[in-house]
């Protein structure tokens, strides 16, 4: 039975996400989603917390009727020195077979450290980043196409898109 790891900051999980996790399942029994950068929340470039992208998460997996048993999802705070971060990521994950990300240096961290690394197909790439889904967020800009119904839902509730623009005026004013 092999587990795979997938890694990202999910700010906020977005369709391309989706057809990562699919892809992947596609490859694994079991996945460990990793949602890095843990501690951030409540700025431009993280404005979710960790447990409302690992909602975010769940609910859009539920609706693509991917079973619960087979991934799970799990916050990782930063590390300050990138040496150390894989050490860190191994002491709060589940063990695992194989690592999947197209993120350069958590390749690069990973395949230094002997891991079994391996790319994932991009899915729509220039439409499909979690920073095209902030700029429409923040700008009124047509955003509910880029998540999953669920996701969109969730954010409609948290009000997420007047987060990111309170977010931006108190960085505007300070």
């Amino acid at each position: 039975m092999a587990t795979g790891l997938y890694v990202g900051r999910f700010q906020p999980f977005h369709l391309g996400h989706l057809e990562a996790v699919k892809y992947i399942l596609g490859r694994v029994d079991e996945l460990i989603i990793v949602v890095g950068s843990a501690q951030h929340s409540h700025t431009l470039d993280n404005p979710f917390t960790a447990g409302e992208r690992i909602t975010m998460i769940r609910l859009a997996l539920k609706q693509a009727g991917i079973r619960p048993d087979r991934f799970t999802v799990i916050p990782l705070p930063d590390d300050e020195f990138h040496k150390v971060w894989v050490a860190h990521l191994l002491s709060q994950t589940p063990s695992f077979d194989v690592v999947y990300t197209n993120e350069p240096l958590t390749f690069r961290l990973l395949k230094e450290a002997g891991l079994r690394v391996e790319r994932i197909p991009m899915f729509s790439r220039k439409k499909f980043t979690s920073t095209e889904v902030r700029r429409r967020l923040l700008t009124n800009g047509p955003w509910k196409e880029l998540v999953p119904k669920a996701v969109a839902s969730y954010l409609k509730k948290i009000d997420g898109d007047e987060r990111l623009r309170d977010i931006s005026k108190s960085d505007k004013a300070g």
